[in-house]
């Protein structure tokens, strides 16, 4: 009987591959057999990720490329596919959160947000599409925030909110070509980006009050959904977001 959720073969592109969640993700990518192409603007971070990975066997390559730049799409696209000849897998795990108040979220900020967490990926994923075959998989990292609101983060919801109905449109206009998009939707998770957030006991306090499981996320928890959405026992998921939150949505 073949072992589930195996990538042997396949290659994925991982934005955000550098650190937090996009990281944990190329990792777990290639331990399922995924040659991984790991995307970010830090060289040094991007060559921690891809030492940890070829050290316990995985295929990897970096891009040090970014994903907001007018030609990122078409570089990040044209050079994989010359590194490792095909793209079976795109995970947009790059993105930014940046927490205000409403009357204090300035254009910049909301245009910041916007830019990394829906022009980027949509920008990617059209320039890649052309070259997905039957079978490939499009995920993008969502968030709790695209599901339900969030305190002080109107802009950053919006974005989410976004990508949870590009997803939805993009599964109608691919799925009859072969191609599943769908998304993975965090909840509070420990990384680099909110480490400040949390280093606020009672910002912590509050998080944990409203996460039915007791505790705050890790990224080893979100990879695991990631590898089912890329790997072919996700055959019939499409359009679809999976919450991985601890239960703070079903509150």
């Amino acid at each position: 009987m073949r072992e589930p959720f195996r990538l042997d073969g396949k290659t994925a592109i991982v934005t955000g591959g550098s650190s937090g969640i996009g990281a944990d993700a190329a990792k777990a990518l290639a331990a399922a057999g995924a040659a991984v192409v790991l995307v970010g603007r830090d060289k040094a971070r991007l060559d921690a990720v891809h030492a940890e990975i070829a050290a316990g066997g995985g295929s990897t390559e970096t891009l040090q490329v970014d994903v907001c730049s007018e030609d990122g799409p078409e570089r990040i696209v044209q050079e994989s596919i010359a590194l490792l000849g095909r793209i079976d897998v795109i995970v947009h795990a790059a993105g930014v959160f940046e927490p205000t108040p409403f009357e204090q979220t300035t254009d910049d900020i909301l245009d910041r947000q916007w830019a990394v967490n829906v022009r980027a990926p949509f920008r990617l994923t059209r320039e890649a599409s052309s070259y997905l075959p039957v079978g490939s998989a499009v995920i993008f990292i969502s968030s709790i925030a695209g599901h339900v609101g969030f305190p002080n983060s109107s802009a950053y919801c919006a974005t989410k909110g976004a990508v949870e109905l590009m997803v939805k449109a993009l599964a109608m206009e691919l799925a009859p070509r072969g191609i599943r998009v769908n998304a993975v939707a965090p909840g509070n998770v420990h990384t680099k980006m909110n480490a400040h957030l949390f280093a606020d006991p009672e910002y912590e306090r509050r998080m944990l009050d409203a996460t039915p499981a007791g505790r705050i996320g890790l990224v080893a928890d979100i990879s695991p959904a990631v590898v089912y959405l890329a790997s072919p026992e996700s055959d019939y998921v499409h359009g679809a977001s999976l919450l991985v939150d601890g239960g703070w949505a079903a509150r």
